[in-house]
C-alpha cells in the first residue's frame, strides 16, 4: 500500500476517533443534565439552570446545589478516573485483566477506610487520606513483590495483585462480622460503590487529583505506547524504563485512590472502560482520554438506572459489577482459547 493510502486510512480512524469522543460527551452531557432533573421529585431544565446560577428558589437550590450537583460531579470525576487508571494498567501490563481493582490497589484502599469508619470511628476527610496513602503504599508493595532482584515482571505484578487483593478482601469481611450492625450497614453501602455520601466539599480535592494525574498520563500517553511494543524496544530507544514506569503506575494510583475514598469502590469502571474505548475509536492512537470519557458515561449511566429506574434503588457499583463479570468471564474464555492463560 503506498503512502498515500496510509495516510487515508489513518485520517479515516482519527475522524472515527473525533466522532466517538463527541459521541461520548453528548452521552455524559445528557445523563448529567438527567441527574440534576429527575429524582424523587423533578425540575423543570429551567428550574435547574436558575438554581446553578444562584438564583434561590424553594426546594430546587438547595437539591440542586448540594445533592444533586455533587453527586453528579462525583460520579463524573471518578468514572473520568476509574478510566483512565485502568487503561493506565492495562497498557502498562499489556493485560486486559490488569485494572485496579483486579490487582489489589482498589481493595487495599477500602480496606483501609473500612478499618478506619469501623474500628477507629473516624469520618470525613481523614478517612479518605488514610485510604489514598494506604492504596499507594498497597501499590508500591505489589511492584516491590513483582520486581525480584530490581527485574521487573508484568506477569509477576498481575500474579501478586490478585493475591494481595483476595487477602485485603478476606480482612475487610473480617472487620464486617466483627462489628455493631448498625455500622455494618453504613459500611457496605460505601463498599458497594454507593454515590449517596458525595458532598460538596469532597469535590475539589477530587477535581485536582483528577486533572492533575489525568494531565500527566496524557503526557505519558507515547511512552505507554513505545512500552506497548515490548521492554526491549523502549531501552533501546533510550528510555528509562523502571523510572518510566514507577511515574505511570504512580498516576494510575493515584487515579483509582482519590475517588476511591470518596465513592468507594465501584466495581469494574476501570476493567470495563479500557476496552470499550480502544473497541469504539479502533484502536488508534491515544485511548486515556476516550476511557475517561467512557468510565465517566458509565458511572453517571450507572447510578442514574440503579436510583432513578429501577423499582428499588440499587448503588452504582453493583449495577456496573453486573457488566463486569460476563465481561471477565468472556476474556478470560477467549484469552485461554489463545492459549494466553
Amino acid at each position: 500500500m503506498n503512502k498515500n493510502g496510509l495516510m487515508a486510512g489513518y485520517r479515516k480512524r482519527l475522524r472515527r476517533q473525533h466522532t466517538v469522543n463527541c459521541i461520548l460527551l453528548l452521552l455524559i452531557l445528557l445523563f448529567a443534565a438527567a441527574s440534576l432533573c429527575f429524582g424523587s421529585v423533578s425540575y423543570s431544565v429551567k428550574d435547574v439552570f436558575s438554581a446553578l446560577a444562584g438564583q434561590e428558589i424553594e426546594g430546587v437550590t438547595y437539591a440542586v446545589q448540594n445533592v444533586r450537583l455533587p453527586r453528579m460531579l462525583g460520579a463524573l470525576l471518578a468514572g473520568a478516573a476509574f478510566g483512565m487508571s485502568g487503561y493506565c494498567f492495562q497498557s502498562l501490563l499489556r493485560n486486559p485483566l490488569a485494572s485496579p481493582d483486579v490487582i489489589g490497589i482498589s481493595s487495599g484502599t477500602s480496606t483501609a477506610a473500612v478499618f478506619c469508619l469501623l474500628c477507629l470511628k473516624l469520618q470525613g476527610g481523614i478517612v479518605s487520606f488514610i485510604g489514598v496513602s494506604f492504596g499507594i503504599l498497597t501499590a508500591l508493595a505489589v511492584y516491590l513483590l513483582a520486581s525480584p532482584g530490581g527485574h521487573f515482571s508484568h506477569g509477576k505484578m498481575i500474579l501478586t495483585g490478585i493475591g494481595i487483593a483476595a487477602l485485603f478482601d478476606a480482612v475487610t469481611s473480617y472487620l464486617l462480622t466483627k462489628t455493631a450492625e448498625f455500622n455494618v450497614s453504613v459500611t457496605m453501602q460505601w463498599l458497594s460503590g454507593n454515590l449517596n455520601g458525595i458532598e460538596r466539599k469532597n469535590i475539589p480535592l477530587l477535581a485536582f487529583a483528577v486533572l492533575f494525574f489525568g494531565l500527566i498520563l496524557c503526557f505519558l500517553e507515547r511512552h505507554l505506547q513505545t512500552l506497548a511494543l515490548g521492554d526491549a524496544y523502549a531501552t533501546a530507544l533510550g528510555m528509562d524504563l523502571r523510572r518510566t514506569c514507577l511515574l505511570i503506575i504512580l498516576c494510575g494510583v493515584c487515579l483509582v485512590t482519590f475517588p476511591t475514598a470518596v465513592t468507594g469502590p465501584v466495581a469494574s469502571v476501570a476493567f470495563l472502560s479500557g476496552p470499550i474505548a480502544s473497541r469504539l475509536t479502533g484502536y488508534v492512537k491515544s485511548s486515556v482520554l476516550p476511557s475517561a470519557f467512557v468510565g465517566a458515561l458509565l458511572v453517571l449511566a450507572a447510578d442514574f438506572i440503579g436510583n432513578r429506574l429501577l423499582p428499588v434503588p440499587y448503588p452504582a457499583g453493583v449495577i456496573t459489577g453486573l457488566l463486569g463479570a460476563p465481561y471477565m468471564l468472556y476474556l478470560l474464555i477467549n484469552m485461554n482459547k489463545k492459549g494466553a492463560v
